[in-house]
């Protein structure tokens, strides 16, 4: 017994908002997780940390801003926060404290606008207390991590590492070349009470 025209039709009506769900779905859930992030940034106070779901393994350290990027960093490098945002590495200095702060991000998302940054542009960073940090780039290399990661981790003053693959354009995932841009606090750092406020 054959299928009706109009049975055909609706079947691949359905068939075809299958498809465009399962493939907004992705972009869905990412705006989402974006929202929840933001808002668990807001609910931050320091020496504390909010989740921005019950199960996550991760939360808002920072918050880094440059130009019309505004990036919320996430706690830990691992695969499940850099999926939402630039992850601190364990180990380094806390984003905005003494010390070397390394950060990673996937140069393809997050970190894609750290090709167009160049030595003397600025960034600020936000702290759970509130408080800016401007902080100016004073040298990018390229490394191979396989010989050397290139990141010393004894400073005298405030240093933040940017951290991504490199090159910016390849096909193929992974590689051992890593894109480093190095940002060094302002000595003249106070807070800055008139930027942008943490609430989104």
């Amino acid at each position: 017994m054959g299928i009706s025209r109009r049975g055909a039709s609706a079947a691949l009506v359905i068939l075809a908002l299958g498809c465009w769900f399962s493939g907004s779905w992705i972009h869905i859930k990412a705006e989402l997780a974006q929202y929840l992030i933001k808002r668990s940034w807001a609910l931050t106070a320091p020496g504390e940390t909010s989740r921005p779901w019950p199960w996550a393994d991760t939360w808002p350290v920072a918050r880094l801003t440059h130009s019309d990027e505004d990036l919320i960093v996430l706690a830990g490098a691992h695969g499940s926060s850099l999926a939402f945002g630039p992850g601190h590495v364990d180990g380094t200095a806390a984003p905005g404290e003494a010390g070397v702060s390394v950060i990673a991000g996937h140069r393809d998302t997050h970190f894609e606008f750290l090709r167009d940054i160049r030595e003397g542009d600025h960034m600020q960073l936000q702290t759970p207390d509130g408080r800016w940090h401007t902080y100016i780039v004073s040298d990018i290399e390229v490394v191979d991590s396989d010989v050397d990661d290139g990141i010393a981790l004894l400073s005298n003053g405030a240093r933040l590492v940017l951290v991504t693959c490199y090159p910016f354009d390849a096909i193929t995932v992974g590689g051992p070349l890593r894109y480093l841009v190095k940002l060094d606090r302002l000595i003249e750092d106070t807070p800055v009470r008139d930027q942008p406020a943490r609430e989104d």
